[in-house]
């Protein structure tokens, strides 16, 4: 195993030992705690199996409340705005970003749930952020309109991907970090890599050759972790060792049935409660559910699942279900 880094970048002061984000002999990246890569046996046995929900998911009509409302993007308050999926935008100590921007159908997935705002009013963004490679997080159509409109923005995402962002943008201003790597931003703010449990591939043959991780933002004051697309594992608690004050963590509840097949690399929405539980984060903003139908569970499932864990006190901190396109202030 060989472990890597960004040398341009600095590494982050953590209270355990950290050789690099480890590589395989075939030069592709790894989960630190749970290698795995997914096999077409795992693949079939998923698509083949029955599906028990089968007749619920093709009846529920549900889907996000939507806000259509741009008030946000004209404003100087600092905030969190839910895009749907795992869209987000947020200001940060006046700092405007844009998380994972998907604002159109993908490929063999329609939006069930409608892009909240005209994208093309997305201007004036410092950074935009890319958790990783797949469609639902990385999308051509949409990357490109922000270029066109965004010529000043910096693009910050995982190793390895400087070659597709570059393509896909035109834009020179991407830096590519490894897991605990800080990236070289403006005095206001500090935005971090950290790991997430997940995987990569967009094309034939580039399984785990580009890298996947979560981000850490501060800024005025306040700390947010957006998990990115990640299985459980002690990296949340890692999480909450190395930044002992989250305000807000942003974590997926959904496309987790059959756990079997999805727990590798999405966490179920009890799972995600457990992960917020452990870094002791003060909010937690649930996210990736409502918008495509990617596994077997109903639109609904991960909504009313997390409802009722708030019921019975599973969430330790506050529980915000924000409507797509609702700007939540930071406080």
């Amino acid at each position: 195993m060989e472990y890597v880094s960004n040398p341009a970048l600095s590494g982050m002061q953590l209270p355990f030992d950290w050789k690099g984000t480890p590589v395989d002999k075939k030069g592709r990246f790894v989960n630190h705690e749970f290698p795995h890569i997914y096999s077409f046996l795992e693949f079939l046995k998923w698509r083949f199996q029955r599906n028990p929900q089968k007749a619920e998911k093709k009846a529920d009509t549900w889907h996000p409340e939507v806000l259509y409302t741009e008030d946000f993007l004209y404003s100087d308050k600092d905030c969190i705005v839910w895009l749907g999926h795992a869209s987000f935008f947020i200001r940060l100590a006046g700092v405007s970003i844009l998380i994972d921007p998907v604002f159109y159908d993908i490929l063999l997935f329609k939006r069930r749930t409608p892009f909240p705002i005209d994208p093309a009013k997305l201007k004036g963004l410092d950074y935009i952020l890319v958790s990783h490679n797949h469609l639902d997080h990385c999308d051509k159509r949409s990357l490109r309109l922000l270029a066109e409109n965004n010529p000043q923005a910096v693009y910050l995402t995982g190793l390895k991907m400087e070659g597709l962002l570059e393509r896909l943008t035109g834009s020179k201003q991407v830096q590519t970090a490894g897991w605990y790597q800080q990236y070289r931003t403006e005095a206001r703010i500090k935005i971090f890599f950290l790991p997430a449990r997940h995987w990569s591939k967009r094309g034939f043959g580039d399984v785990n050759t580009q890298l996947w991780g979560a981000f850490v933002i501060q800024g005025g004051g306040r700390t947010i972790y957006f998990a990115a697309d990640s299985g459980y594992g002690s990296h949340f608690r890692d999480a909450g060792r190395i930044f002992p004050l989250i305000d807000y963590c942003i974590a997926g509840i959904g496309a987790y049935k059959p756990e079997f097949f999805m727990s590798q690399s999405h966490i179920s929405p009890r799972d995600a409660v457990r992960a917020a539980n452990d870094m002791h984060a003060r909010v937690m903003i649930p996210m990736h559910y409502g918008t495509f139908a990617l596994s077997d569970e109903p639109l609904s499932d991960p909504f009313k699942t997390l409802q009722g864990l708030e019921k019975q006190g599973a969430v330790q901190g506050r529980l915000e279900l924000l409507k797509v396109g609702e700007e939540l202030r930071i406080g």
